[in-house]
């Protein structure tokens, strides 16, 4: 049976991530992997997690299926964080996803068949997982400009460039926020610019939001995602709990259909459970009961949305350090436009040869595109993480 097989291609993260703890150096530097670490390199649970899960198993009395579309006051929760009351919920569906990548296989192969061998526009760069799952799903990725290498932001109009040209038989991939690799991030302005556009050419918008509350705070990170749902007849957004509550193991995440009417919106749900049911069954509830217990209680919501802020505001001022060391060593701007970047990654901008040479004579891991987990970044190392990195380009 399986001589018919060839290896496949491992997820670069994950060889990373093996590489990275099989180096037996101390005074290596986790770059890699895209979890939110603390000051001790820890990635932690967050105190509103730790009580709700607390109350969660002192009341829980069976561990029975919720059912195929999951925990229904989790996805709830969810839509009004994201969309914040913007699309009459009698058009709005839902299922829970396993994780930000389950839900959007669910989306993506309810679009697959919808529109089979239908085209997906997926920004230059993106995630890497994006485009298998979307093959995946049936549909044909094609790329739009996103990044400028050489200004380390947004190519604005090289982007509208290709969304003003598509058409009602295309979907696009957006960022919600805090764009993975970049870091580059649309302005208000500019979600205002897509909006208009997707609502003028028809084309249909699947929204990946995995990064909610890391960039700018929960309603402006919102704004782009709103924005666009609010414009638009039909439209979809994958949910991810897993960076802003910290639940990475736990699967947690949510699929939001938007159809034109109740009636198609049915339709779509029904496809969403039927994908979702022909794949694993149901959804993982552990984290998804967390999530619906601190939205739903006020005091627990307050205590999340203060660690969220002290995450995002420690990865700022990780950002803003790095860069002004670098400046200050080599007298030059070259990455000042780390601090100006959000959310938890951004990219460098450095040769996959330079990346590799930090990698085995410095110990320093990064994705070979030269991505950065910014809260990896140690912060009482950041004068010597500096001298490293400027040594390798240099």
């Amino acid at each position: 049976m399986f001589e018919t097989l060839s290896k496949a291609t491992l997820d670069k993260i994950f060889v990373l991530m093996a590489e990275y703890a099989a180096d037996p150096r101390t005074d290596k530097i986790d770059l890699g992997v895209g979890v939110y670490k603390d000051e001790t390199g820890n990635t932690p649970i967050m105190s509103a997690v730790r009580k709700a899960e607390k109350r969660m198993n002192e009341t829980a009395r069976t561990k029975t299926y919720v059912g195929v579309v999951g925990n229904r006051g989790f996805s709830s929760a969810v839509v009004d964080l994201a969309l914040g009351g913007v699309v009459d919920a009698g058009r709005i569906r839902t299922v829970n996803g396993n994780g930000g990548t389950g839900a959007l296989m669910v989306l993506a192969h309810v679009l697959g068949r919808a529109r089979p061998g239908g085209r997906i526009y997926i920004s230059d760069p993106s995630w890497p997982n994006h485009w298998p799952l979307v093959e995946a799903a049936g549909l044909v990725p094609h790329s739009y400009p996103y990044f400028d290498p050489r200004t380390r932001q947004v190519d604005f109009g090289a982007m509208m460039g290709v969304l003003d040209g598509l058409t009602p038989d295309d979907i696009v991939l957006l960022h919600g926020c805090c764009h993975n690799p970049t870091g580059a991030s649309l302005s208000p302005e500019q979600w205002d610019t897509i909006a208009a556009s997707l609502a003028r050419t028809g084309a249909f918008p699947l929204i990946d939001l995995a990064y909610l509350g890391f960039g700018d705070g929960i309603e402006a990170d919102a704004y782009g995602t709103r924005r666009v749902v609010a414009a638009v007849p039909e439209a979809m957004v994958a949910f991810s709990a897993s960076k802003n509550f910290g639940l990475y193991r736990e699967r947690a995440g949510v699929a939001i259909a938007i159809a034109r009417n109740a009636a198609d919106a049915d339709i779509v749900s029904s496809q969403m459970q039927n994908v979702l049911r022909a794949s694993i069954s149901q959804t993982p509830d552990h984290g998804a009961e967390i999530v619906r217990i601190i939205l739903g209680d006020a005091a627990l919501r307050a205590e999340w949305e203060a660690e969220l802020t002290a995450m995002r505001e420690r990865m700022k001022r990780l950002r803003e350090k790095l860069a002004e060391a670098i400046r200050q060593r080599s007298n030059a701007t070259d990455f000042d436009f780390l601090a100006r970047h959000t959310g938890m990654f951004s990219l460098l901008g450095l040769p996959e040869d330079v990346v590799a040479r930090l990698k085995v004579d410095d110990g320093v891991y990064m994705i070979n595109d030269s991505r950065i987990n910014v809260a990896g970044i140690p912060e009482d190392r950041i004068g010597e993480l500096a001298d490293r990195l400027l040594a390798a380009v240099g």
